[in-house]
């Protein structure tokens, strides 16, 4: 594909003269056409139209009342000296710091601009993020023998409800981390892993429930290690295959996502590389925190956070003041 013609380059000069004109100048700084364009262009028309009834007025309240407003209050703290001082200091740096890491993230484009190839590649590099298996809610209840283990089944037999099987978990069952929760164990998958944090079953006890239809018990104790397991087939969460189609949108801001916090990673460092000369470790000891509430204290080897906390993002200034004119 041939690049602009030295016609087309010729036609937008005059447009490139024009926006870097000066529209405005308050002490030093200054305002060029492009740049009133440019953040004129982000006002919605509604907000717009509180300027004024025409073109000319709109713009001339929008310059009086936003640009040379905020361009008068500017060079009236830097007369004070104020972005010299806390907390306006942090607050510059901080706006400082977000715009690089925007400019960082608008080098990328939108998600929904990411090639198809790219986002097949993602889904078969992570086929299981996208296939969950078949997922059986299993309650068990754990005894330390096969007989004690036999006589629990019995008694649920009996009297199949979920309040006698609560009461014979919570009297009978020797794992006393789901006794309590009548020995829900969560919903399984073949491999015993469980949705519950923290739990995984044996594989033994997923392919017996297999075996039996949801709200049946399994017809045998099930050894479980040196113990054994009575076990209900509560209910059933089928198999879900989500194709590449169905996963583009997820997948389009999974690899968006990963690509501008490479990038931000990557800027970070070398940015730190260049321009971190020193940390003085024994002057931090020193600093001294203090406690949002009266009367509270905090030890010094505890008084620094143990990792870096993110930026928050701070808003940048509003294109229309608190009080408009109209």
């Amino acid at each position: 594909m041939n690049g602009p013609s030295r016609a087309d380059a010729d036609a937008a000069s005059p447009d490139v003269a024009r926006r870097a004109r000066v529209a405005v100048t308050v002490g030093t700084h200054k305002v060029t056409v492009g740049e009133l364009e440019d953040r004129m262009a982000g006002i919605p028309p509604f907000q717009l139209q509180t300027f004024g009834a025409s073109r000319d007025e709109i713009m001339r309240t929008f310059v009086e009342q936003v640009i040379v407003r905020d361009l008068v209050l500017t060079a009236g703290a830097e007369e004070r000296g104020l972005h010299r001082e806390l907390p306006t200091k942090q607050l510059l740096q901080r706006a400082l710091s977000t715009a690089t890491l925007r400019t960082t993230r608008n080098a990328f484009p939108s998600a929904n601009a990411i090639p198809m190839d790219d986002v097949r590649r993602y889904y078969e590099e992570n086929r299981s993020r996208f296939d969950s298996p078949e997922r059986i809610n299993v309650w068990r209840i754990l005894c330390s023998s096969r007989e004690d283990a036999q006589a629990v089944l019995e008694a649920a037999k009996r009297e199949p409800s979920i309040t006698k099987w609560a009461d014979l978990a919570r009297e009978r069952s020797i794992d006393k981390a789901t006794n309590l929760r009548s020995g829900n164990l969560g919903f399984l998958g073949p491999d015993g892993t469980s949705n519950e944090a923290g739990l995984k079953a044996d594989p033994a006890l997923v392919k017996a429930v297999q075996s039996v239809k949801d709200g049946e018990l399994v017809a045998q104790p099930i050894a479980e290690g040196n113990a054994f397991a009575v076990v209900w087939r509560r209910a059933t969460v089928a198999a879900n295959r989500r194709s590449v189609e169905e996963s583009a949108a997820q997948i389009r801001s999974a690899i968006f996502r990963e690509r501008t916090e490479r990038a931000e990673k990557s800027l970070l460092d070398d940015l730190r590389a260049k321009n971190v000369k020193e940390v003085n470790e024994a002057l931090l000891g020193q600093i001294e925190l203090r406690p949002f509430d009266a009367g509270v204290s905090l030890p010094r080897s505890s008084a620094l956070p143990q990792g870096p906390r993110p930026p928050a993002p701070v808003p940048g200034p509003s294109a229309v003041p608190a009080s408009s004119p109209h």
